[in-house]
C-alpha cells in the first residue's frame, strides 16, 4: 500500500518526470538518550539515481544494524544487516540487489525505482540488547567476548528502531502553458479580470509576470491559493501589458549543475580536509572514492552541508582518487579527480624507530 503522500503516476513519464521525495517519521523506542537521526542524501533524487539514507549518531555500543522493508521487523522483511563484530553484511529475503549497507548503518539505494516507495525501518542492536543472557529484569553480560546477535536474533532483541518513509512523487513533463481570461472586454474602473494559467497540473507551481517583471504587491491584485489564477480588481489602463505565466515542478525548475571543484588542505600532519566548491544553489553533495560512493569511517566527518570532508587521522587505506559530485533533480556532475597519497601514518600502525618516520608532513596530494 502506498503512503498517503504518494500518488499514482499518470500516463507515460520520462525518467526526468519522476522524483523520489524522502520524508522522515521518527519512532524511537525505548532508549531516552539516543539521538540517532536519518538524513536522505540527496533529499530529492530522480528515479534511476542513487539515494543514501545517512545515519547520524549511532551509539558506540552498537554491535549491529538491520534494515527492514515496512514497519514490521519480521524476518521475511529483512533487507540487509551489518555486524560491527564480524564487519560483514548479510542479505535478507527482501534484498533486491540494489541496496548497500555501511558500517555506520547508512543504507544506499542504487538505481531508484517507483517500487521503492514505502516504509523502511532501521533497527539498531547494542551490546546489552544483543547479549544472549539479557532479559527484562534479569542478569546481563558485558563481556566483550560475547557473540553478537545474528541476523535472526537482531529482529527480536533490540534497543530501538528508527523508521523512514520513501515516497515517489510522479510529476508529468510540463506542457507549454497558456492563459485564459474570463472577460475579454472589461470596463475600466468597474470590472475585475481573472487570468488563469492552463492547464491545471498536479505538483506544479505557477509564477506570474507582467512586462517580464514579477507581479508587484498591491490591493488590486490577488493570487489564488495555488497561484494558478491572477485576479485584477477594478482594472485600469495602467494594467495593460503582456502577461506571462510559468509552470514549474522540481524537475523542470532545476538548472543543469556546473562542474564543482575540489581543494584539499593539510594544516596538521595527521589530517586532511577536502572541500567541494560550487556556485549552484539547491544542490546535494556526494563524495566519491575510486569511482565508488565513499564509505564513511569513524575517522571521517562531513560538514553540515556535506561540502567538506575531514579525515583525522589519515591512514594508508584512505589513499586514492577522490571526487565530489554535485547534483539536483535534473542533473549531476563530478569534480576532477584528486589523488590523495599517504606516505606515512600518525600514529603508525606498527611500532617503528624514530628515525624511520617523518612527522613534518604525513600526507601529500596532487592532481594528475
Amino acid at each position: 500500500m502506498q503512503p498517503p503522500s504518494a500518488s499514482p503516476c499518470r500516463g507515460g513519464i520520462s525518467w526526468q518526470g519522476v522524483l523520489l521525495a524522502v520524508s522522515l517519521l521518527t519512532f524511537w523506542n525505548p532508549h531516552p538518550t539516543a539521538q540517532l537521526t536519518i538524513e536522505p542524501v540527496p533529499f530529492d533524487a530522480a528515479e534511476g539515481r542513487d539515494v543514501l539514507l545517512l545515519v547520524h549518531n549511532v551509539s558506540g555500543n552498537t554491535v549491529g544494524v538491520s534494515w527492514y522493508r515496512g514497519q514490521i521487523t519480521d524476518r521475511s522483511r529483512l533487507i540487509v544487516s551489518y555486524s560491527n563484530i564480524t564487519h560483514s553484511a548479510a542479505q535478507g529475503p527482501a534484498f533486491s540487489g540494489r541496496e548497500i549497507v555501511y558500517p555506520n548503518g547508512s543504507l544506499l539505494f542504487v538505481n531508484l525505482t517507483k517500487e521503492d516507495t514505502g516504509f523502511y525501518t532501521l533497527q539498531t542492536t547494542t551490546k546489552l540488547c544483543a547479549s544472549p543472557t539479557h532479559s527484562p529484569g534479569g542478569p546481563t553480560s558485558s563481556d566483550p567476548s560475547d557473540p553478537p546477535a545474528s541476523a535472526q536474533d537482531t529482529h527480536s532483541a533490540f534497543c530501538g528502531d528508527h523508521r523512514a518513509i520513501l515516497s515517489v512523487v510522479c510529476t508529468e513533463k510540463l506542457p507549454k502553458p497558456n492563459i485564459t481570461i474570463n472577460n475579454s472586454q472589461p470596463m475600466e474602473g468597474e470590472d475585475s479580470l481573472a487570468l488563469t494559467c492552463e492547464p491545471e497540473i498536479s505538483y506544479a507551481t505557477y509564477l506570474w509576470k507582467i512586462n517580464s517583471q514579477r507581479i508587484p504587491d498591491g490591493d488590486r491584485l490577488k493570487l489564488s491559493n495555488n497561484n494558478r489564477t491572477l485576479t485584477l480588481f477594478s482594472v485600469t489602463r495602467n494594467d495593460t501589458g503582456p502577461y506571462e505565466c510559468e509552470t514549474q515542478n522540481p524537475v523542470s525548475a532545476s538548472r543543469l549543475v556546473a562542474q564543482p571543484s575540489l581543494r584539499a588542505t593539510n594544516t596538521e600532519p595527521h589530517s586532511v580536509a577536502m572541500t567541494c566548491f560550487s556556485d549552484d544553489p539547491g544542490i546535494s553533495i556526494t563524495w566519491i572514492l575510486n569511482s565508488q560512493t565513499l564509505q564513511l569511517t569513524d575517522r571521517m566527518q562531513l560538514s553540515p552541508d556535506h561540502r567538506t570532508l575531514s579525515i583525522d587521522p589519515v591512514r594508508q587505506e584512505d589513499a586514492g582518487e577522490y571526487q565530489c559530485e554535485a547534483s539536483n533533480p535534473a542533473s549531476s556532475t563530478r569534480s576532477d579527480r584528486y589523488r590523495l597519497a599517504v606516505i606515512c601514518e600518525w600514529p603508525p600502525s606498527h611500532p617503528v624507530l624514530p628515525s624511520h618516520i617523518s612527522l613534518s608532513r604525513a600526507i601529500i596530494w596532487h592532481q594528475p
